[in-house]
C-alpha cells in the first residue's frame, strides 16, 4: 500500500510539473504573440531609400499634411488614433489596416496609391499599436468593431452619401475579412485583404513550425495553453478569431490578394479565405510576391487590379 501511495504521489507531483511548464512556456508564447512590443521576426523600419518600389509613394505620404483623427475604441474604452488624408470633395474613402506590430505610417504606400485615385484615406492605428493604447494584439477579432466604428466616423464626417471601402494588408487584411462579418453601415461598399490568414490559430501553429521548429507535439498543446491564457488576458479563444467563418458572413464584394511566394502566411490560405466567400468575389495570387510585398512586387498591375475592382462597386 506504501508503495501503491508513493507511485500515486510521483505521478500526481510529474502531471503537476508538465502542466506548470506548459503554462510557462505558454506565459511566454503569450509575451511573443498577443503582448505588444518589438519583435525580431517583424520588419517595420520606415526609412526611405531610393531603390525602393514604392519610393515615391513613401515619399509622398511622409510630405502630405494629415489631419489627426482621435476615437474611443468600440469596446474596452482606450484611445485609438488615425490619419485621415482627404481629397478635395470626394464622398470615397479607403479605410487602410496595417499588419501585425506595424503602424499607420507603414502604410503609405497605399496611402498615396489610394489617394491618387481619387479616394480620401483614414489610416488607423490598432489596439495596442502606433499611436494607439492596448495591452493586447487583436489580431483582428477585436478590432473589427473598432473598424465599423471608424466607418460610421467617416461617415458623420463626410456624410450619408460616403461611398467606404476597407482595405487591409497581413493581420490588416484579416481584419478586413473579419469585420466584412458584421452588420456594417450601407456606405460600405467593398472590400480588399492582401495576404490575410484563415484563422489566429492556424496562423500561430504555422509560426510555431516555421519559427521555432515545433513537432506535433508539443506544438499542439502550447497552442491550446496559449489560446487559454488568451482568452483570460485579451478576450478571445484563437480558433474564434476566424477570417473565413466572416467572410461566409459577408454577401459584400471583396477582393483576395495574395502572394504566391508568401511563407509567413501560405499562399494556401487565400484559397480557403475565397471559397468561404459568399458575395461577389475576385482572386489575384501575384507571381514572384513574398508576405506583404504583393505591391512592391507588381506596382503598376496591383493599382490597376484594385482601381478596376473599386470602380465597379464605388
Amino acid at each position: 500500500m506504501k508503495l501503491k501511495s508513493k507511485k500515486i504521489k510521483i505521478a500526481i507531483i510529474s502531471i503537476l510539473a508538465v502542466c506548470g511548464i506548459f503554462l510557462a512556456v505558454g506565459l511566454y508564447f503569450y509575451q511573443v504573440a498577443v503582448v505588444p512590443g518589438h519583435k525580431s521576426f517583424i520588419n517595420n523600419d520606415t526609412k526611405l531609400v531610393k531603390t525602393d518600389p514604392l519610393y515615391k509613394e513613401k515619399k509622398w505620404y511622409q510630405n502630405v499634411h494629415k489631419q489627426k483623427w482621435i476615437m474611443k475604441s468600440a469596446d474596452d474604452n482606450l484611445r485609438l488614433d488615425a490619419n485621415y488624408i482627404p481629397v478635395n470633395n470626394s464622398k470615397k474613402t479607403v479605410i487602410v489596416l496595417h499588419g501585425f506590430m506595424n503602424n499607420k505610417d507603414t502604410m503609405g504606400a497605399y496611402a498615396a496609391m489610394f489617394h491618387k485615385l481619387g479616394y480620401n484615406v483614414l489610416l488607423p492605428d490598432a489596439r495596442g499599436h502606433g499611436q494607439s493604447e492596448g495591452n493586447y494584439i487583436g489580431y483582428g477579432w477585436r478590432e473589427k468593431v473598432d473598424v465599423k466604428k471608424w466607418a460610421e466616423k467617416v461617415i458623420k464626417r463626410n456624410g450619408n452619401k460616403s461611398q467606404i471601402a476597407i482595405f487591409g494588408v497581413s493581420m490588416g487584411g484579416a481584419t478586413t475579412m473579419m469585420s466584412s462579418g458584421l452588420k456594417m453601415p450601407k456606405q460600405v461598399k467593398a472590400y480588399i485583404e492582401d495576404c490575410g490568414y484563415t484563422n489566429v490559430k492556424d496562423e500561430i501553429e504555422h509560426e510555431a513550425e516555421d519559427l521555432y521548429h515545433f513537432p506535433a507535439f508539443p506544438r499542439f498543446p502550447l497552442v491550446e495553453v496559449l489560446s487559454g491564457i488568451t482568452r483570460i488576458r485579451a478576450g478571445y479563444f484563437l480558433k474564434d478569431a476566424s477570417s473565413v467563418k466572416q467572410v461566409a458572413k459577408n454577401k459584400r464584394p471583396i477582393l483576395f490578394i495574395h502572394g504566391a511566394k508568401d511563407t509567413f502566411v501560405p499562399t494556401q490560405m487565400v484559397y480557403q479565405n475565397y471559397k468561404a466567400a459568399n458575395g461577389p468575389k475576385e482572386l489575384w495570387v501575384v507571381p514572384g510576391a513574398k508576405h506583404a510585398k504583393s505591391f512592391a512586387t507588381h506596382p503598376i498591375q496591383y493599382q490597376e487590379k484594385v482601381n478596376n475592382f473599386l470602380s465597379k462597386y464605388m
